[in-house]
């Protein structure tokens, strides 16, 4: 059963106190792999869709205005966040007349967890077919860090359907096939399965430069940790590991200069996160993720893009920078 936060509260979602106090106490509640027990700030529907002959179900929240513009965001999340983590910049947009569609990938969140591997393509089919589901031809999309991967290809492959694209901290600026050797799928599977709580908070802390304060990024740590008390944890394991390899495998920086729809990348000056680094030999370790280079790079090759770098911030950046972030996506989407 899902719960439901209401809307009231969404911001405050990140940093409860009580939330903290959980990820502290040694016995976790588990979760299901679908995030059952996780709180989500809007009511979460599901849509059935079909990838590589699997019956799936994809999560999402609908979430209208009460003063609609008539037009449609959606916002596709990062590979290490639930969906929940948008509140914010829901309740923002939805303020300004935006209906928010915010969708659960296949293999995060709340969303059905695949048997078999992950791939942008089949990402981009669902997306589109929950546009379709809910009778939207056209919206803007608004995409952070792995999320950014899938914006790039819906905009390749869907051009139409796509107004503007909002590229916030993407990941996938380079191939890191270029820096990287390939790894097996069971070693990666093995170091992930190793990894705690704690190592894992200090994960986000470091690969992310995360600038906000330890319970607001407790939301994160539970929602990856309380799952492993789950029996369907291994099948929820392979699904991640799998969406760092379709990262690796499936690199979209080529395409990015190919991108003709109005394209804004806000990006964290601190933001140095590249996946896959700690594999690459250590004389490449230091020319991977220089991100905003990277974004300002791209945008001055793309007809309609431009680059905005906020100092002080990390990869989180709707939620270390909000009045910034706020001030740049309103100002873009009213062009």
């Amino acid at each position: 059963m899902i719960r439901i936060l209401p809307a009231a509260l969404a911001a405050a979602l990140l940093a409860s106190p009580l939330i903290a106090h959980a990820a502290d106490t040694p016995q976790r509640e588990p979760y299901g792999i679908a995030l059952e027990g996780f709180a989500y700030p809007y009511p979460v529907h599901l849509l059935p869709v079909v990838n590589d002959g699997e019956q799936l179900s994809m999560a999402y929240m609908d979430v209208a205005p009460a003063q609609p513009n008539g037009r449609t965001v959606v916002l596709l999340h990062g590979r290490n966040f639930p969906s929940s983590y948008w509140a914010p910049v829901i309740k923002m947009l939805t303020d300004a007349g935006y209906r928010v569609v915010v969708p659960d990938q296949i293999g995060f969140g709340k969303s059905s967890k695949p048997t078999g591997e992950l791939h942008f393509d089949n990402l981009a089919r669902n997306t589109i077919a929950l546009l379709d589901h809910l009778e939207i031809n056209k919206a803007d999309v608004v995409a952070h860090s792995l999320g950014g991967m899938l914006g790039v290809r819906i905009a390749r492959a869907y051009p139409d359907r796509v107004a503007h694209l909002v590229l916030t901290a993407p990941i996938g600026l380079e191939d890191y096939r270029l820096y990287v050797p390939p790894t097996p799928t069971d070693k990666i599977i093995e170091t992930e399965d190793k990894l705690t709580a704690d190592g894992y908070r200090k994960q986000l802390q470091t690969n992310y430069a995360i600038k906000l304060p330890s319970d607001a990024i407790t939301p994160f740590i539970d929602a990856r940790f309380n799952i492993k008390g789950s029996p369907d944890y291994p099948r929820w394991l392979r699904a991640f590991v799998s969406s760092g390899q379709m990262i690796y495998r499936e690199p979209v920086a080529h395409e990015i200069p190919l991108i003709t729809e109005p394209t804004l990348f806000i990006m964290g000056a601190d933001d140095h996160n590249a996946p896959g680094r700690p594999n690459a030999p250590e004389a490449l370790r230091a020319k991977m993720g220089q991100n905003a280079e990277l974004a300002k790079a791209f945008a001055a090759k793309m007809p309609n893009a431009r680059a905005e770098v906020i100092p002080d911030t990390g990869h989180l950046v709707f939620l270390e920078a909000p009045d910034k972030y706020k001030e740049l996506v309103l100002g873009f989407l009213g062009h």
